[in-house]
């Protein structure tokens, strides 16, 4: 089936958008919706029904996003009520997968009524098959980086460990890699994800079977990964989208945070945020701040409270509080994580390295310090430290955890001035800032994407 599309500007798309049910995909998939659409592409978003509330403030252009509720099946096993990767431990998740996949005949309906151009999809591997059907075309959409889906292969548990990091022929980047004692990390793409399917055969199915690939990313920072998969998958389209970043709004910092940042020289403040989604065990939680104390270093810590506890107070090592009084805050809430790094008293970042973060990171004035915590995020930490050096890891220790002296110890050498390390690392963080901070490359990347999907639509 062939649709009747010149190739122009005025050649108007219509995209249904059926993200994996996680805010990390979500919200990503709704910032390239809210670029699409301001180009006057029309999206159909569809989602869990409970999950429509928590994005409607995101949707910068409610005229042409329409959200499209899905009713989530019971599964045995799926949390009550769980209608996305929250509050679902990673050994359930697969349960998830099962509802995605109990939604199918929604999404045909929806896809039947609505008739759009293109489907995007990332863990729904049987979407290629449904759109092929209603002639639609399919786009395997991935919010996570190149590098994860360049290393991606058959793993079973019967795998030595060292054929399971062993890397795959033509890999780019032999730096870019996962170590000894994060084997877990690749051996998960054995593990049941939906009923009789490994993870990894869902997501190589998702690819395999698309009619073409996207990524969230630029090739100024990906462009050895963006080659080796255009090789690996011959003659199906690689299409970039660049990394989507909502505008940043006019909006001023609260008070609050100015009048406590404003006290501490520029360049002097160690900031520390991993996301709402990373949950500490308490004894973790307190090894850290104790790093940041040691520091000796200001310091503004935003964490969610380690298991177990209700807020960060009542986990607070034993008189650290007194120690710290006058340089050091601990959070437990969400803080404006964009506006903090702009701060002139931010003068580090300590972060996990998750995909959106890096981006902001990389725009920002910082020096970098990354303690990665999943596969995704462990990946896009060696492409910072050791491909583009940009930014220095914590190493963990035996036991897998980061211990304060290590932590005290990389944020000092990447804040010590007479540091040869931290110069370089500024000096190519600034070169790498210039380059992505061009005005327009954001914009050339989406009218290029829209001429792939264009192209895609009428082939």
């Amino acid at each position: 089936m062939m649709k009747n599309l010149d190739l122009n500007n005025s050649s108007k798309l219509h995209i249904a958008m059926f993200p994996w049910f996680a805010f990390g995909h979500f919200i990503p998939y709704l910032h390239l919706s809210n670029k699409l659409a301001e180009k006057g592409h029309k999206i159909s978003f569809l989602l869990p029904k409970g999950i429509q509330p928590k994005l409607e403030q995101t949707n910068q252009h409610p005229n042409l996003i329409q959200f499209i509720p899905l009713l989530l099946p019971h599964v045995d096993g799926l949390p009550p009520g769980a209608e996305s990767t929250s509050g679902v431990p990673m050994h359930l998740q697969k349960y998830l997968a099962m509802a995605l996949d109990g939604t199918r005949q929604q999404v045909e309906a929806i896809l039947s009524c609505h008739k759009p151009d293109l489907v995007f999809y990332d863990v729904g591997h049987w979407v290629p098959t449904l759109a092929r059907q209603l002639g639609i075309k399919s786009v395997y959409y991935a919010v996570v980086s190149t590098m994860a889906h360049s290393i991606i292969k058959k793993v079973t548990k019967e795998m030595a460990v060292e054929d399971v990091l062993e890397l795959p022929p033509g890999y780019p980047c032999p730096t870019v890699k996962f170590k000894a004692s994060e084997a877990d990390a690749v051996y998960f793409l054995a593990e049941p994800f939906g009923d009789g399917l490994t993870f990894e055969e869902r997501i190589t199915t998702s690819i395999q079977q698309s009619d073409a690939l996207a990524f969230r990313t630029y090739r100024e920072t990906e462009g050895p990964f963006c080659d080796y998969l255009a090789q690996k998958h011959h003659g199906k389209s690689i299409l970039l989208t660049g990394p989507c970043l909502p505008e940043t709004k006019t909006q001023q910092l609260e008070d609050k945070w100015v009048d406590w940042l404003s006290k501490f020289e520029p360049k002097s403040v160690v900031f520390c945020s991993f996301g709402s989604q990373s949950i500490l065990q308490k004894d973790e939680f307190q090894e850290l701040l104790l790093g940041f104390e040691l520091s000796g270093l200001p310091f503004l810590v935003a964490l969610t409270p380690p298991q177990g506890c209700t807020t960060v107070e009542e986990a607070l090592p034993q008189g650290f509080e007194e120690r710290v009084r006058g340089r050091g805050l601990v959070y437990g809430g969400w803080v404006p994580q964009e506006l903090l790094l702009k701060h002139p008293s931010i003068g580090c970042f300590v972060n996990h390295c998750g995909y959106g973060t890096m981006w902001e990171f990389l725009l920002s004035d910082c020096q970098i310090v990354l303690i990665p915590e999943n596969a995704d995020q462990m990946l896009n930490t060696r492409l910072m430290a050791n491909e583009l050096k940009v930014a220095v890891e914590v190493e963990r220790g035996e036991n897998k955890k980061i211990s304060k002296e290590d932590l005290s110890r990389a944020i000092k050498l990447v804040m010590d001035k007479d540091s040869e390390i931290a110069r370089v690392l500024k000096s190519n963080r600034a070169k790498l800032k210039e380059t992505l901070a061009k005005g327009d490359l954001q914009e050339q990347y989406i009218n290029n994407f829209i001429q792939g999907l264009q192209n895609l639509v009428i082939k």
